[in-house]
């Protein structure tokens, strides 16, 4: 078995190649298998070294460590893959796939625990021919949730730069026409977002659905309709906190496998938290697509 750490170095806006290193060396000192710290240079990069790996060993375990996107990439390239398995390290801005787990998130940052760990079947969202793990979403949210990355710095990050981004789209207008088809109906008109979720928490905390599971074989889909300010600010709340629900009016709420939204022109498609460009968008549920790392010590997957 090849153990690979996949670094982002501007990940969160610190190197840490460095520190997974030593990390990586200390825990190996008493383990035969191989491992390689890899420090990834540019997008897409992570995905080439797990294919080419892939085809050289019969197993290999890959951890992501960066944030949100550098485990969506690392798990794009492992889909499908019999032999590779994958788990988070996380050491960038966001770590939304990691919160879903509560208290046990902590253990996907202690690497003897995820060493240990087994190895779990979860699903896959196939949008536009990029898998995600967690949630994608199109509309208001997306829009803030890609341009946080616009306003992030040294003195800007975490919940401060996505309540930048959120005032900075708030003057640019809540909702945007389009036609959503998801369960056997159809949306029209503006809309003001629109999310499948195979996780729980996504732009910096936002937990619209509490009891999605990424191995159900289902996906969890909410449609917010056009809204105003004052509509936005009474039901956000709700949104983000789980209970999105208790909502009566104006959210959504649909499970199934598949859901296909067209815009007017060319639009933002938020994937775990990376940008994609669309006018045409279709969200597809993988069944069973990926080996999740689950760290030592995790019960999450066991009731």
């Amino acid at each position: 078995m090849k153990h690979l750490f996949i670094v982002n170095p501007v990940a969160g806006g610190v190197d840490h190649s460095e520190e997974v290193r030593e990390k990586a060396a200390k825990a190996f000192q008493s383990r035969e298998d191989e491992y390689e710290v890899y420090v990834t240079s540019a997008p897409w990069d992570a995905v080439n070294k797990i294919e080419a790996e892939s085809g050289k060993c019969s197993a290999l375990r890959v951890y992501a460590c960066g944030g949100d996107g550098t485990f969506s990439e690392c798990a794009h390239a492992a889909a499908h893959k019999p032999n590779v398995a994958v788990a988070p390290f996380p050491t960038g801005t966001g770590n939304d796939f990691c919160r879903m787990f509560g208290e046990d998130a902590k253990l996907y940052s202690q690497l003897d625990a995820i060493l240990a760990g087994k190895e779990h079947e979860i699903d896959l969202i196939d949008c536009n021919g990029r898998y995600s793990v967690n949630i994608c979403s199109v509309g208001f949210d997306a829009r803030v949730g890609v341009d946080v990355h616009k306003y992030c710095s040294k003195y800007i990050k975490g919940m401060l730069a996505y309540g930048v981004s959120l005032v900075a789209n708030l003057i640019h207008g809540l909702t945007r026409p389009m036609t959503i088809r998801c369960g056997g109906r159809e949306f029209t008109g503006e809309q003001t977002l629109a999310c499948a979720c195979n996780g729980r928490f996504y732009g910096g905390g936002f937990n619209p659905s509490a009891k999605a599971m990424p191995d159900d074989g289902i996906l969890d889909f909410y449609i917010i309709d056009k809204v105003n300010l004052l509509d936005l600010v009474m039901l956000i709340g709700k949104y983000a906190s789980g209970k999105a629900d208790d909502v009566k009016t104006h959210i959504s709420h649909l499970r199934g496998e598949e859901m296909e939204i067209d815009f007017a022109e060319e639009s933002v498609v938020q994937v775990d938290g990376e940008a994609l460009f669309a006018k045409n968008v279709r969200m597809k549920l993988h069944r069973k697509a990926l080996k999740l790392i689950v760290p030592a010590g995790m019960s999450f997957f066991e009731a």
